[in-house]
């Protein structure tokens, strides 16, 4: 069943923020976008409210701070009364980071921040936009953040325009190198839209002493941050932003900073992260496809990728790399996504052993440390 949209077929999407200036720069980025269309904008909350009672759009682009009425209080009310997909759009700040967050909590499925309208960011900035409003046309969205999912949407194509391969970061994995089965056991996690709320069930469920966890989630740089800082204050393990040269240890989570791929090396039995600036990939920095290759260069068949939630294809080659090195590998399953891409590709190239549900995802995770820690005591290790 496919999204809702115009009798053109374009998803229809509406403006509401109070810059003139930002309307105005974003209707050009959407209507200059085949498959695409404004179709109403609005400078506060009561303005939007009043023309959704004459057209509901598709796609909902919300600012947060506006006057009369603040987006997350809106985006509360649309939840409860009209559910649709809301891509976010706040400042890059500290303070529009956590408000964004808390945005993707309430049911928000996206968050951008306004810096990709800048001239500077340009035709990436703009893709950004696209992006983000291609993947809310395909999420499930729930009343109330209550499990009563819409039906799936059709996966829409996707400009390929400039899309790197993980080679332009980190050369594969050498054919027919060795990889000595005696290792510490590592995970680790890739996601993009839902991947929040899905991220943050899964480490919740996680005890102090899980395994190291290596996690890419595509979002805007210093989103991360706050992203990482709240993880760690509802999860038992210890959760931050990754810098360049932490270890990866038992009870520790490193998040991929935002702009920058995250890459795990050998370190004797143990793991180190390294930060690189190098090009996106996939259209995504960091990205899931280069953590994954690093995975599989560094850790093979002591590692377990689990790709999650999120359109696009980022991610899926490398997890094949992974099963290829000897690694574990799960997708999450379709009726738990809130969009069903990344995962599904995964599957259509034949890189995951086991599609599980959500819920599921951190049993599998303890049942695989379990089986590295049993094997590496047969071993003597």
């Amino acid at each position: 069943m496919t999204a809702p949209t115009s009798d053109d077929g374009a998803i229809r999407v509406m403006i509401v923020e109070d810059s003139a200036t930002a309307r105005i720069i974003l209707r050009k980025i959407v209507d200059r976008e085949p498959g695409m269309c404004v179709v109403d904008t609005a400078g506060d909350p009561f303005e939007a409210a009043e023309k959704m009672r004459v057209q509901m759009p598709d796609v909902m682009l919300l600012d947060i701070e506006m006057p009369r009425m603040d987006g997350l209080t809106f985006l509360r009310r649309i939840m409860a009364q009209n559910p649709l997909p809301v891509v976010i759009c706040s400042n890059h700040t500290p303070a529009g980071s956590s408000a964004s967050l808390k945005a993707l909590e309430i049911g928000a499925v996206e968050a951008l921040s306004k810096s990709v309208l800048s001239q500077q960011n340009g035709d990436e900035g703009q893709a950004q936009v696209r992006h983000a409003i291609r993947a809310a046309a395909q999420a499930r969205i729930s009343r109330a953040a209550k499990p009563a999912p819409r039906p799936r949407r059709e996966i829409m194509p996707l400009d390929v325009h400039g899309k790197l391969s993980p080679d332009v970061v980190l050369a594969p994995r050498a054919a027919g190198s060795i990889m000595l089965r005696r290792g510490a056991p590592i995970v680790g996690l890739g996601a993009s839209t839902g991947g929040t709320v899905a991220l943050a069930e899964v480490l919740q469920a996680l005890p102090a002493d899980a395994p190291p966890i290596a996690v890419v989630q595509h979002m805007p740089e210093k989103f991360t941050e706050a992203f990482a800082k709240r993880l760690d204050s509802v999860c038992r393990m210890h959760v931050k932003e990754a810098a360049d040269g932490d270890r990866l240890e038992r009870g520790q989570v490193l998040v991929a900073p935002g702009n920058r791929h995250l890459i795990v090396e050998r370190l004797g039995r143990g793991y180190v992260a390294r930060l690189s600036e190098g090009p996106p990939v996939s259209r995504h920095r960091p990205s899931v496809d280069v953590l994954f290759r690093s995975l599989s260069i560094a850790a093979g068949p002591n590692a377990l990728g689990v790709i999650m939630t999120g359109m696009g294809e980022d991610g899926a080659q490398c997890l094949l790399e992974m099963q290829q090195a000897g690694a574990t590998t799960l997708a999450q399953d379709e009726a738990s996504c809130v969009v069903y891409g990344m995962p599904r590709v995964a599957v259509a190239r034949g890189g995951v052993d086991r599609t599980v549900p959500l819920h599921g995802i951190a049993e599998q995770i303890l049942k695989f440390d379990a089986a590295a820690i049993g094997l590496a005591a047969r071993q003597g290790a």
